[in-house]
């Protein structure tokens, strides 16, 4: 049981870690060409080294829910899991908080949990940890509690999900999608979040709002965590920190490296450690060029599947992007093909449903009806010249299209400065535009304030991700039409209500008109999109949510990507060769 669960942690952590035999690291480090200095090693300790973007402290803190917390992304699990990790290739479920699960029957999902597992501050864990986690996501409005009613702790080491309806996404959002926190740190506001529910009180009433606020500026002392690491707080600095294995974890004689040294920065910064091989595994967007520099050096470079991919995000509170006819001809005006491969060479490919989920999985969602209606968006000038002219827009004498308010079409297009392959994408995008006639410039902004600006909605157009690296199509929906959109969705704004002024995102109203599906809600089709313990409805409602998307544009997809990430054999070996089946996980 223990190896399975170790193996998926460090699945995780660097998609074929757990597989890799930690050579000792060299006595001393080399310094590399750029960006940060590398981290010696001590003599006889082995070491992982990624690399992952973080705030250093005292922007960056631990309070690991809200922002500018520092969980690592795909490496949290290593301090604070999941209960289970979800494999791709046979539908399996790997043991990791949690120990096996089932259904007691359609609304009752029950978790038996790892028995004997402390917390690094000497807790035991028990189901209180996980029944106090999903209060803290109650608090914050997140997605799970649309499909959970409660959550029961059984015993010390069973707990119930208890579901409003059947759903069969619900073991995706409560095994895999939540990790768990530690009561010793969260207990207190859980409780309260637990009175706030007895008095009858939800998310629109002022104390909720209130308890909200309190958590979002909540900064623990320390993390404490479950797993077999944890950052020491006195090795965090702006270039790199330190996480060491946690001697009484239950998986601490499990682990095969006495430490991790994570490298903090977006792509320039990390690009020189990578070459200089400083870096084991990093899941950064690397431009062709840079690709093409590490295999040179003989890198392998891993190409598995993200599931999603970037696209122009457009504030439609700013005319005429409200305007489905604009955002169609900005589709038409744009050559995937050629920005897919600007931005990522081998590991770009142009979307081909346009549909807000990956290509790799309209085969198992999409009736061959459905796929039949879909427009690819090929490149067509003819067309998005059309499509303009049709709403009343002209050209100036100069080329530029003139909108039907008399206003030149001349916007911004907001980029994280440090996303080299975002970047890429911009410039490409934009200079299609323009050729167009829609006169787009590029201004970079720092990768940590970019979302702050889109859920402000401080800004005219901006790159961000589309769609999700899960199985199921509801889940890229949620990011597509929710994520950046928090004025009707809720989702992102302080207190997890719709109608915030203060976060407006892309201002996308879920309530549409369409020629394809009719008058729908689109958050009703999440929902049911989510709902039920049968698959077919399910699919009724993508195939609509599909269509809809199509139609309407609410973003630009311009590319579906693909992992280009170097591994580098200094500190590591012992990689899963291409074919196995590990690789049909998003890295």
């Amino acid at each position: 049981m223990k190896k399975s669960i170790w193996l998926a942690l460090m699945l995780i952590a660097a998609l074929v870690i757990g597989a890799c035999a930690a050579p000792a690291a060299p006595t001393t480090g080399e310094e590399s060409s750029g960006g940060s200095e590398a981290a010696p090693a001590a003599a006889g300790v082995s070491e992982f080294h990624p690399a992952w973007p973080y705030q250093p402290t005292p922007t960056g803190h631990f309070n690991t829910f809200v922002t500018n917390g520092i969980p690592l992304g795909i490496y949290q699990d290593l301090m604070e899991p999941s209960l289970f990790m979800y494999m791709w290739a046979d539908a399996s479920w790997v043991p990791l908080a949690g120990q096996s699960w089932e259904w007691t029957d359609d609304t009752t999902l029950t978790v038996k949990l790892i028995e004997g597992a402390q917390w690094s501050d000497g807790t035991p864990f028990t189901s209180q940890d996980v029944v106090d986690t999903f209060d803290i996501a109650r608090l914050l409005s997140q997605t799970v509690w649309n499909f959970i009613s409660g959550v029961e702790a059984v015993d010390d080491t069973t707990v119930n999900f208890i579901l409003s309806e059947p759903s069969t996404t619900v073991p995706r959002r409560v095994l895999r999608d939540t990790r768990i926190r530690a009561s010793s740190v969260y207990g207190d506001f859980a409780a309260r979040v637990r009175e706030l529910v007895d008095a009858g009180k939800t998310k629109d009433d002022d104390e909720w709002k209130n308890l909200v606020q309190e958590f979002n500026e909540f900064r623990p002392d320390d993390m404490v965590v479950l797993g077999p690491y944890k950052i020491d707080p006195a090795s965090i600095t702006e270039s790199q920190m330190i996480l060491n294995k946690v001697d009484t974890s239950y998986w601490a004689d499990i682990v095969k490296f006495d430490r991790m040294v994570n490298y903090n920065g977006e792509t320039p910064v990390v690009t020189p450690l990578v070459l200089s091989g400083d870096v084991d595994y990093a899941t950064h967007g690397f431009p062709p060029a840079t690709e093409r520099e590490f295999i040179s050096q003989g890198y392998r470079i891993i190409r598995a599947p993200i599931y999603g991919g970037g696209a122009i995000f457009l504030n439609q509170k700013v005319h005429p992007f409200e305007m489905k006819e604009v955002r169609q001809a900005m589709a038409y005006a744009i050559d995937k093909v050629e920005n897919a491969f600007v931005t990522y060479a081998d590991s770009g490919k142009p979307p081909i449903c346009m549909c807000g989920f990956s290509d790799n999985l309209t085969d198992l969602w999409l009736s061959e009806d459905v796929k039949s209606q879909l427009d690819p968006y090929t490149q067509d000038l003819a067309k998005a010249e059309e499509l303009l002219t049709s709403v009343g827009f002209t050209r100036d004498s100069d080329g530029v299209w003139i909108d039907d308010q008399g206003n030149r079409m001349e916007y911004e297009l907001k980029v994280a400065a440090e996303y080299a392959d975002n970047a890429a994408s911009a410039e490409n995008a934009a200079d299609q535009l323009t050729e167009f006639g829609i006169k787009t410039s590029v201004r970079g902004v720092n990768f940590n304030q970019i979302p702050i600006d889109v859920n402000e909605g401080n800004f005219q157009l901006a790159i961000r991700g589309w769609g999700a690296g899960n199985p199921h199509p509801a889940f890229s929906y949620e990011i597509d039409l929710t994520q950046y959109n928090a004025f009707f969705s809720g989702v992102g704004s302080g207190s997890g209500a719709v109608g915030s002024v203060d976060s407006p995102g892309m201002y996308f109203d879920l309530n549409v008109s369409t020629d394809s599906v009719g008058d729908v809600n689109l958050a009703d089709l999440m929902q049911a999109a989510s709902s039920g313990g049968d698959v077919e409805p399910q699919k009724e409602a993508i195939g609509q949510l599909a269509l809809a998307y199509n139609e309407l544009m609410p973003q630009i997809p311009l590319y579906e990507r693909y992992g280009n990430n170097p591994v580098p054999s200094r500190f590591a070996a012992g990689w899963l060769p291409e074919d196995d089946p590990i690789y049909k996980n998003s890295p």
